[in-house]
């Protein structure tokens, strides 16, 4: 075990990163653009990737590897200053596939859907969004995945690149003091006699800052909540209704240290909690776990980030990383661990070439331990994020 940390210690010390990788790759600004009003636009919005999970000794997951393409063309337009529309279709590539089921790419193991597409998962894609002075309403497709701006072990940023879009409905609010992030993922929509339970996720992230207007230092309090919900009045399977939830709240504390060197640090620490309300989704009712992480960010682009995550007994998380949980699954075969205790280091890159343009890079090695339980395991990927935009036309008010 030194000798792979030795390495890993020696190769984060020289390769360069951008703190916030997925952030700066994948966050997707909400605002209304006021500049389009009254004009037709073209978006493309597409992200090239290859990322290695080399977990070959893992007894929680499967190793895996993801080749491939997102792209996301749609039709702009603004109607009013309030309101933003946009139309077109989201597709996902995979290096070397030519069949993709055709189900939400969200890990809903409880059914897969007995249809297929060829040459790419596609899907329609439609947003409506208005606002209403500091407060965004959205219909259909959400501003999803890292703009929800969860925690790591509420959310694998991995699903930035794998799982669907998010569709349903959506509630922003920005004001000084909180950010109010609140939606619905409708994942698996059911009509009478369906042979498959309907599926949604509620989320929320209230992200309260105790001192905004403070130059250098800032803390604030992160409350979190994913809840899953499958079942529903039309559900003719066996299965019941099931009902399981992930929950965190913490503090978080931002340094802007403005020197040449060390331009940034973050330190923060979360409690969470796991719970199931219904259903036997998971083996064990609830559970808790603690995470704690610190970041530095060097001459505004190299970033290194140490995290811990402990659950004494039983922890289950919806939508996180497999190390992070007590439950892991292999070949349908479900592992339950007596508690978990995982650190990890990342780094982690992030070149703009403009706005538009962007590529980043990622290395992140994973110690887990429980009893049993001794494995080390690492991942790495590479990415190109591509999202120009094009006035088509202008129309006369």
């Amino acid at each position: 075990m030194k000798a792979p940390l030795t390495l890993l210690a020696l190769l984060l010390l020289v390769l360069p990163a951008r703190a916030q990788m997925w952030d700066n790759l994948c966050i997707e600004p909400s605002g209304i653009d006021t500049t389009m009003t009254r004009r037709l636009g073209l978006k493309v919005d597409a992200t090239a990737f290859f990322r290695d999970n080399e977990y070959d000794t893992s007894k929680l997951t499967q190793g895996y590897t993801l080749p491939g393409v997102r792209i996301r063309p749609v039709l702009t337009y603004n109607p009013i200053d309030q309101i933003h529309l946009e139309l077109g279709a989201y597709a996902i590539f995979y290096d070397g596939a030519n069949k993709y089921p055709n189900y939400a790419y969200h890990d809903i193991a409880t059914w897969k859907g007995s249809q297929y597409q060829r040459g790419a998962h596609a899907l329609p894609f439609f947003r409506a969004e208005a606002r209403l002075g500091s407060l965004t309403l959205v219909f259909g497709d959400l501003y999803g995945a890292q703009n929800h701006r969860l925690i790591e072990p509420m959310y694998n940023p991995e699903l930035n690149i794998s799982a669907d879009p998010e569709m349903g409905f959506q509630l922003l609010l920005d004001r000084r003091h909180i950010h109010f992030d609140v939606w619905m993922d409708w994942q698996s929509y059911i009509y009478e006699l369906d042979s498959h339970q309907e599926a949604f996720t509620v989320g929320a992230n209230a992200t309260i800052a105790w001192n905004p207007d403070h130059p250098r230092v800032k803390f604030s309090t992160p409350i979190q909540l994913l809840i899953q919900h499958r079942g529903g009045q039309q559900d003719t399977t066996q299965l019941g209704v099931q009902t399981v939830a992930n929950a965190a709240i913490g503090l978080r504390m931002d340094y802007a240290a403005r020197r040449r060197v060390l331009s940034q640090v973050r330190a923060e620490v979360n409690l969470l909690g796991s719970y199931q309300q219904s259903g036997a989704l998971w083996p064990f009712d609830g559970g808790f776990a603690m995470h704690a992480a610190f970041g530095m960010t060097f001459w505004d682009s190299l970033n290194l980030r140490l995290g811990y995550v402990g659950a004494p007994k039983q922890f289950a998380n919806l939508y996180g990383n497999p190390f992070f949980s007590t439950l892991g699954i292999i070949k349908d075969e479900e592992i339950q661990l007596d508690g978990i205790h995982t650190a990890y280091l990342r780094a982690d890159y992030t070149y703009a070439f403009t706005d538009a343009y962007k590529i980043g890079a990622e290395f992140e090695a994973v110690s887990a331990h429980s009893k049993g339980l001794n494995e080390f395991n690492f991942s790495f990927g590479v990415y190109l994020r591509v999202c120009p935009s094009f006035v088509l036309k202008s129309f006369r008010k």
